[in-house]
């Protein structure tokens, strides 16, 4: 499987950027050596693989069959042993009991005093007939549900199995978007594989709780704003080379009108924003990002008022494709509140009428009223908990959250010793997350250096999943969250492995180290994944081999 165009980066926006001859049409252009053909200007856009057909036909069966060999990798890991514990773990105490609350009401209800003995011992008819006061909104939630409504309420296995195949499927995800980021079959098994082997990740899809499904709704928007730019690209050099001869046909360039993959983007994000609100934060950065690429676009393409023609042309119907579909989006997440009649705050309208608002429908204005009570309620809270964790922390896992720790009895739940130690700590694989941390600082430099896209697309979402945080430092925040942004810290790993692979086209002793290096790394990465499964998967061990396991994450 190997790679079929340079695996390092290349610096596509300076390099590719058209010479403008004091507002004249670019020397291209000019040219009559140049002829502007639809599919030369495609190809000066997109670059020679935009497609999966772009590849030689030896490798379009490895295009798919590499990401899919390791998501099914990482469901092995994610399916085997899934039902244990067999109890509720940490904030599945909630979640999972909201998504029962949601399969017999549609909304959250409340449960009494000690539920989880009753619900941990198969009887969830225990739940009362009051609304429960809630601060995240429902997709998550009635994605749990899906798995209890197929396997039942009842069975632990059916409590995460969304979260288990939401976590496969963000494999497969992170391989192809990886494939078609840096045109290497090579990098996106590599990224697939580290996704797989990834503990933090590995946890929270055994884990039902919401933030899997965040970075799920995440991460294929991400994946259809990626489709969405080599489409546009592709209409915009069909139109450019159609009219290139015709007088000021290059002062703004085309409107490229309907652009389906944007439309697509906003459902995911509005999937996203209805998990959990810090959604809206790839909202606005992903909305930015592909109005930043149609710019750069129509400069390659030689128009000369490329970015007044981008702002209007592109970033105007960028915000109506993505803005409004998110928003329809999140309020029919809520359709199970809206058809509910005892819901929480469902009727607070009525009894709260408004003068000056008396116009809205009153179960919007009561919906709104709730939406303002939970935000107060998320930005003031500063409770003390023993795993809260602040987010500059994040990125060397300085705090990892312990969902679980029992020590049964030999013969207790597969106890084969005199005494065992059971365990689910959310740390990631070293190996992975701190080199991963480290990547970001050599993206960073290769994109104010290089200007190379990928390096600027994959820190604009770290960014916008990482640093809004860092504006709530008295909120109590927790490791886990990060799992939000963790797939594009793995591509921003493998972007730095490309580098150290090297370009097919690179002398063979260079191109061999290339290869050790990468490989050792996947290695190292394999044996520690190996070390740390048992704490990840709250595998019997003894308590010495617990403690072995737990010097690192006592260490930092």
């Amino acid at each position: 499987m190997a790679s079929v165009s340079p695996a390092a980066p290349r610096p596509v926006a300076v390099a590719e950027a058209p010479v403008n001859d004091g507002g004249r049409e670019p020397q291209w252009l000019r040219d009559p050596a140049e002829a502007v053909t639809a599919e030369a200007l495609r190809r000066r856009l997109t670059g020679p693989l935009a497609s999966w057909r772009d590849y030689p036909p030896s490798l379009r069966l490895w295009y798919w069959l590499t990401p899919v060999l390791t998501a099914v990798i990482g469901g092995i890991l994610r399916f085997v042993r899934l039902g244990d514990p067999h109890s509720l773990v940490f904030d599945e105490t909630y979640y999972v009991k909201d998504a029962y609350s949601y399969l017999i009401s549609g909304y959250e209800r409340n449960w009494p005093d000690k539920a989880n003995d009753a619900f941990n011992a198969g009887d969830p008819s225990v739940i009362l007939s009051t609304p429960e006061y809630v601060v995240h909104p429902p997709v998550g939630k009635w994605m749990i549900a899906f798995g209890m409504a197929l396997f039942g309420p009842t069975n632990t296995f059916g409590w995460r199995f969304s979260a288990a195949l939401t976590g496969t499927l963000s494999i497969l995800l992170v391989a192809l978007i990886a494939q078609k980021m840096l045109g290497s079959v090579t990098l996106g098994g590599v990224a697939g594989l580290l996704t797989a082997v990834e503990g933090h990740h590995l946890v929270m899809s055994r884990t039902s709780l919401l933030d899997i499904f965040l970075m799920f709704w995440v991460l294929a928007a991400f994946g259809a704003l990626l489709l969405d730019r080599d489409d546009g690209r592709r209409r915009l050099a069909a139109r450019v080379s159609r009219a290139a001869g015709a007088p000021g046909a290059l002062l703004s360039g085309p409107w490229l009108w309907f652009r389906p993959w944007r439309l697509a983007a906003g459902v995911c994000l509005g999937l996203a924003v209805g998990t959990k609100w810090s959604g809206l934060f790839f909202l606005a950065g992903f909305g930015l990002l592909t109005v930043f690429w149609d710019l750069g676009a129509r400069r390659a393409a030689g128009i000369r008022h490329w970015a007044g023609g981008g702002v209007l042309k592109d970033g105007l119907p960028a915000f109506l494709s993505i803005v409004p579909t998110t928003a329809v989006v999140y309020l029919l997440t809520w359709t199970g509140w809206f058809l509910s009649s005892n819901a929480y705050d469902r009727h607070w309208a009525e009894s709260n009428p408004s003068a000056a608002w008396g116009w809205i429908p009153n179960s919007l204005r009561s919906l709104w009223h709730y939406h303002l009570s939970a935000y107060n309620f998320h930005t003031g809270l500063s409770a003390d908990h023993p795993y809260k964790a602040n987010a500059w922390t994040w990125l060397v896992m300085g705090r990892p959250t312990s969902f679980y720790y029992e020590s049964p009895k030999p013969g207790q739940d597969s106890c084969t010793f005199s005494g065992c130690t059971e365990a689910i700590l959310s740390v990631g694989n070293p190996v992975i997350w701190w080199s991963a941390a480290a990547a970001l600082v050599v993206l960073l430099f290769w994109w104010v250096g290089r200007r190379d896209w990928r390096a600027g697309a994959i820190l604009a979402a770290v960014a916008a999943g990482y640093l809004p945080w860092f504006l709530y430092p008295q909120r109590t925040t927790f490791f886990f969250y990060a799992i939000a942004f963790e797939p594009f810290l793995v591509l921003a790993l493998v972007f730095c492995l490309g580098l150290v692979l090297g370009r097919p086209a690179d002398p063979p002793g260079r191109r061999q180290a290339g290869v050790l290096v990468v490989g050792l790394f996947v290695v190292a990465a394999l044996v520690c994944a190996a070390f740390f499964l048992p704490i990840w998967t709250a595998e019997p061990i003894t308590y010495n081999e617990w403690r072995l396991r737990m010097w690192m994450p006592s260490w930092i």
